[in-house]
């Protein structure tokens, strides 16, 4: 209750100060109500979603969508109190010179100017717009993202293998089966050799797959399609009953992928033959730096496994691979990873930008990753949660076609 409290001094006290660019350009009566009846309807249905609506806290589609249109509404006030305040600073010294430095007898703050509220709200419309086509458009706005990768230890007969990576799917917030159908139909269609799920299939509860499972079952490849398990898998941010209900939602959730003909790697890993050449596919249980879950074992993963033998390995949390994958003496080649989600949210022009508010908390957070001769891609997610929405960070489809480096001397 407490954080509530706090929470809502600080909507307030942000509403109030952002309703000062309003005043300056309009003194309507309707404006200063619709204003406040659409600040309170926000904040209540908020309130009412994350606090009294169904107990088992999950994220479904209706609290992300009152999450979404919060954020559409508040983070542009946001900017517009950034604006409001800069401008107050600056009347503030002039007020200030006026009084000591000038020939004002007394104190005299300068009046609002109406073109720094202009600009205030025309900057606000910026993200609104944004975060509104974000769950309008961008969250099913899928991308293929291809690339080469060359290895000089990467057996002759796997030369031109592709794989299809996906990751992030977030079953339990989906709303439109026809452009999740399309997305598995466009992962069919890049006809890779092995397609990997790097977790996160749900967001907290295996029924979240009951409507999906059949549309998912529909992906193919042929060697296989391959998965690990993401943070979300496991059903740790929602109350259990018991532990038992916990661990048979967690079993639930892995029989659900072999029964759409995935094979599940639990710290394991598998030997991909072809014209009588190897490789290892290794799959971890997520294994996450700082507070996320640790059930990854990289020894147990990679037993059988030699220093010589070339290995791919999945690993949902990126913040893994700086942690034990990196320098890891059985030199893993390459590591598929997601969970970031690109924060859903930021800049990429291919060759002059990317930038998201989550490369502040990953190293490696979004796109392909080159460190001492060792690759790791970070996959933007399938899916979405939280926001029902994604502003420049789309979905992801990746595509990695493995070469043989060649002698060029």
């Amino acid at each position: 209750m407490v954080r509530w409290i706090i929470f809502i001094a600080i909507y307030i006290v942000v509403d109030i100060y952002a309703y000062q660019a309003f005043r300056t350009l309009s003194k309507s009566n309707w404006l200063l109500s619709a204003y406040i009846l659409v600040s309170l309807f926000l904040l209540g249905s908020l309130i009412y979603q994350l606090e009294f609506n169904d107990s088992t806290r999950t994220m479904t589609p209706a609290r992300m969508y009152v999450f979404g249109f919060f954020l559409a509404i508040f983070v542009p006030k946001l900017l517009v109190v950034l604006v409001m305040a800069l401008e107050d600073i600056i009347r503030l010294f002039v007020g200030l010179f006026s009084k000591f430095g000038g020939n004002e007898a007394s104190f005299y703050m300068p009046s609002r100017r109406t073109f720094v509220s202009t600009i205030a709200l025309t900057l606000a419309a910026i993200p609104f717009a944004s975060l509104l086509y974000g769950m309008y458009r961008g969250k099913y706005n899928y991308q293929v993202l291809k690339y080469a990768l060359e290895f000089d230890d990467l057996p002759e007969a796997f030369d031109g293998y592709t794989l299809t990576q996906i990751s992030d799917i977030h079953s339990g917030s989906f709303d439109n089966e026809e452009k999740v159908k399309y997305a598995v139909n466009l992962v069919n269609e890049q006809k890779s050799d092995m397609i990997l799920f790097t977790g996160d299939l749900v967001n907290n509860l295996a029924s979240e797959m009951d409507n999906w499972q059949s549309v998912f079952s529909e992906l193919n490849a042929t060697d296989g399609i391959y998965s690990v398990l993401g943070n979300h898998d496991y059903g740790d941010y929602i109350e259990w009953s018991s532990r038992e209900a916990q661990a048979e939602n967690l079993e639930r959730l892995k029989n659900m992928q072999r029964d759409m003909g995935w094979e599940l790697l639990l710290n394991e890993n598998r030997t991909i033959s072809k014209n009588g050449e190897t490789i290892k596919l290794i799959g971890v249980e997520n294994w996450g730096a700082g507070g996320f879950k640790k059930a990854g074992d990289l020894e147990k993963a990679c037993e059988g496994v030699e220093e010589t033998d070339f290995k791919i390995l999945m690993s949902h949390d990126p913040s893994h691979w700086q942690a034990q994958v990196k320098e890891h003496p059985k030199n893993i080649q390459l590591t598929l990873s997601g969970h970031t989600h690109g924060m859903q949210f930021g800049i990429e022009i291919p060759g002059l930008i990317k930038w998201s508010p989550v490369k502040y908390r990953y190293e490696n957070w979004a796109g392909l990753y080159e460190e001492l001769g060792r690759f790791i891609h970070v996959n933007r997610g399938f899916g979405y949660l939280g926001y029902p929405g994604r502003v420049g960070m789309w979905p992801e489809i990746t595509v990695l076609t493995l070469k043989k480096k060649r002698n060029t001397a």
